[in-house]
């Protein structure tokens, strides 16, 4: 099926997004490609989709974590045994993503994967995940590690409000710089990007140092008898995952931008095994390089200062001020980093109709960069960032973003599982090893959003001032927020109003096709509907039209 336009339809097409017809519901075709056939878009090789997702999982979690999980897992040996778990949890969910990613090569990820699994209640799933999307404060966490090690470089204490308003001055900066300013704001982000891997190689050679007997202090000897102090608690060994699993966050992110991607199907099934790989060895030398130069109790007293610890005791005071300044500033870009995806993420939503004021959120205005969808982000995070007492603030976060992601992860993993014997006409055969990575992955993440609900032991509270389910809660409030929203705006609104939602597609100005949401008079229904397959031709021989 093919259609012409008049020479005024196409000058008009140029100027807004082009709608190409209403859809039903039922005839999504989730394997069409995002992005209208364009092979100068799919821009993103091998070596660029390693690096999306090496910067993304490299941020302040190797440099902040290790104080906690020691704390909880009590012994030298469990805490490192926890880094190898998380990365084969890792490993596991990585396949996940490579059978969802090969499966629907297209921009967005587990909105994709989510919408792909629950088709009715129709909009519901849309709904909850736009919610976890846009509530959870993904910046915040970094910004006050970055707030931390930059007033330790600047050897000024750090109180409560001067925490908060440095690290309100670090998201702010993202904000500006991303908003006003994105070709620097990319440079900046790129660069540090490198930086931060520097960093993190130059903290395992000052652990080969160490363990050359090279320091400051006394060798403290914590391979001796490594696993004594163990901890023997299914919530403490849970919230010490939540904690490892944080700093692996990230390995999914090319899967956000598979439309632009060359050869999706074999770039993923590569880029993704080789980054956890270099990041997992990185992790491990990383902590056997804080153990090397630092004192159990050191460690566990040092709050998310760790790294800072180890240089002090390896090359002394001056150091530690110098070289806390490296990890501020891979704190900042990751900070960068996670603002960008965020911000875009919340612009998708907002062009796709599904969030209040959707144009405001959706625009490129005024400088060609999604301002309102990053604006959103940093006003999360600064409710985060001044609402919560700072010492509890950095390990809510980590808990609250790992605790609705966990029960995603459980949902498209054990999605796998279900399509294997209830297939789709449209899914691909999985073979039974990764049946068996989703298995264990969906397990293991339903075990994590079950246990945070048993009280942990005595003195291994994950807050100093905040009840222990506060995350669990937190994490749910948001799934119910997003059913509230679709209650109001898929059900209640349509039927006061007297319209229906349905999907149009569109290719936007950036040239990628969307489901967006249109509001449909209820004397329009019955007009017949395209299909998904006869509108995508439709899209497909406009832009293959020359155009003057």
């Amino acid at each position: 099926m093919s259609s012409t336009y008049t020479e005024n339809e196409k000058s008009s097409l140029k100027k807004e997004d082009v709608s190409v017809g209403v859809i039903s519901d039922d005839d999504i075709n989730f394997h069409h490609e995002d992005v209208v056939p364009n092979h100068e878009r799919r821009q993103i090789g091998l070596f660029s989709a390693v690096f999306i997702i090496f910067n993304r999982i490299i941020g302040t979690g190797v440099f902040a974590t290790p104080s906690s999980i020691l704390h909880l897992s009590g012994s030298v040996g469990l805490s490192l045994f926890m880094w190898v778990i998380g990365a084969i949890i890792a490993a596991a969910g990585m396949q996940v993503y490579i059978i969802w990613g090969s499966a629907l090569p297209k921009n967005g990820g587990e909105k994709n994967y989510l919408e792909y699994l629950f088709r009715k209640p129709k909009f519901l799933i849309t709904s909850v995940f736009a919610s976890n999307a846009v509530l959870l404060a993904w910046a915040a966490g970094n910004s006050l590690v970055f707030g931390e090690y930059i007033l330790l470089a600047a050897d000024v204490e750090p109180t409560r409000w001067t925490l908060r308003l440095v690290g309100f001055a670090c998201v702010t900066f993202a904000l500006l710089l991303h908003g006003l300013a994105l070709k620097w704001g990319l440079r900046l982000q790129n660069f540090l990007g490198v930086f931060k891997i520097l960093v993190l190689v130059f903290i395992v050679i000052t652990g080969f140092v160490a363990l050359g007997g090279h320091m400051k202090v006394d060798k403290p000897h914590n391979f001796t008898n490594a696993f004594e102090g163990t901890t023997a608690s299914a919530s403490s060994f849970c919230l010490s995952l939540y904690n490892v699993i944080w700093s692996y966050i990230g390995f999914s992110n090319v899967n956000y931008a598979l439309a632009e991607v060359k050869n999706p199907q074999r770039t993923v099934r590569i880029a993704g095994p080789l980054a956890i790989g270099v990041v997992a060895i990185l992790y491990l030398l990383a902590n056997i390089a804080y153990f090397a130069g630092a004192t159990k109790d050191e460690i566990t007293s040092s709050g998310r200062l760790v790294a800072a610890l180890l240089f002090r005791n390896v090359y002394g005071p001056k150091a530690e001020r110098a070289l806390s300044v490296f990890v501020a500033l891979s704190a900042l870009g990751n900070v960068l980093s996670v603002i960008f995806g965020q911000g875009r993420v919340n612009q998708e939503l907002g062009r796709e109709g599904i969030l209040p004021f959707s144009k405001f959120w959706g625009s490129n205005r005024p400088f060609n960069a999604p301002l309102a969808g990053l604006a959103l982000h940093w006003i999360i995070c600064l409710i985060i960032i001044f609402a919560l007492p700072p010492g509890d603030a950095y390990n809510f976060v980590i808990n609250v973003i790992s605790y609705p992601l966990s029960v995603i992860n459980a949902l498209i993993s054990f999605g796998i599982i279900y399509l294997a014997f209830f297939p789709y006409p449209d899914w691909p055969r999985v073979k039974l090893p990764a049946l068996i990575a989703a298995f264990f992955f969906g397990a293991v993440n339903v075990f994590l959003f079950v246990v945070p609900f048993i009280k942990p032991p005595a003195g291994a509270d994950p807050y100093t001032t905040l009840p222990y389910w506060t995350h669990a809660i937190a994490g749910w409030a948001v799934f119910g927020i997003g059913f509230l929203y679709w209650v109001a705006w898929a059900q209640v609104l349509p039927r006061v109003l007297g319209y229906k939602l349905r999907r149009v597609e569109e290719i936007g100005k950036d040239g990628l096709l969307r489901h967006v949401f249109r509001r449909v008079k209820l004397d329009e229904e019955e007009k017949p509907l395209a299909t998904s397959t006869a509108l995508h031709t439709r899209a497909l021989d406009f832009v293959r039209t020359p155009q003057k």
